[in-house]
């Protein structure tokens, strides 16, 4: 067996995330056992969006394919990228004649670096409509950034108009990834596998590369 290096490309789900209430249920002392009841937005840290989350279609998570969650995935190197910067066809020259059908892509923005500030959700650097377009004529499986959104999420027109362009072309979508700068490699395997939530929007997901 070929040894492969495994990146965790996931941030850890916490009482500080937005969205998350973790509250002791059980503990050794009193119950035998510790245990937490977790309450989850479904669009919580590290997480995959499903085409019901913008009424593009009846997708949910639990209707994804487990086959699309594992990818040849390329790694473009977007840390050049300024606050709130729309990110064009144009950036992505690296893999524009490499990129094949079925295949995914990762944004590396270094955006994971400013987790906890206001810039994280606030001037956040965002997938442009041409590219959205683009990625969906290129037959991309799975779009992957470190923002915890594609889109402005301050500008409700634009997120919706992005997000619905990505779902139309059924590409999966995957927010908040975080130590991208730990990919040393151009192309990686990436696995995400989100909570299978019946009927669900969206669901936080461990997400995993393979070197």
């Amino acid at each position: 067996m070929i040894a492969k290096k495994v990146i965790d490309l996931t941030l850890p789900i916490n009482g500080e995330v937005s969205g998350v209430l973790i509250e002791p249920a059980k503990t050794v002392e009193e119950d035998g056992w510790n245990a937490t009841t977790l309450h989850l937005y479904s669009h919580s840290g590290t997480h995959m969006d499903a085409p019901h989350h913008f009424g593009v279609n009846d997708q949910t998570m639990d209707k994804i394919p487990a086959a699309r969650l594992i990818s040849e995935a390329w790694v473009v190197d977007l840390t050049s990228v300024v606050p709130k910067e729309s990110i064009t066809i144009a950036h992505l020259e690296s893999i524009e004649n490499k990129l094949q059908k079925g295949q995914s892509v990762l944004l590396h923005t270094g955006w994971s670096e400013r987790l906890g500030t206001d810039a994280y959700r606030n001037q956040l650097p965002r997938i442009s409509a041409e590219l959205a377009h683009w990625l969906g004529k290129k037959g991309v499986n799975m779009l992957g950034v470190e923002p915890p959104s594609v889109a402005d999420v301050n500008d409700l027109k634009e997120v919706a108009e992005v997000h619905t362009i990505l779902m139309q072309n059924d590409i999966v979508i995957i927010e908040g990834l975080t130590n991208l700068e730990q990919l040393s490699r151009e192309k990686v395997t990436l696995i995400a596998l989100p909570l299978k939530v019946e009927n669900g929007d969206g669901a936080s997901a461990r997400v995993i590369a393979l070197e």
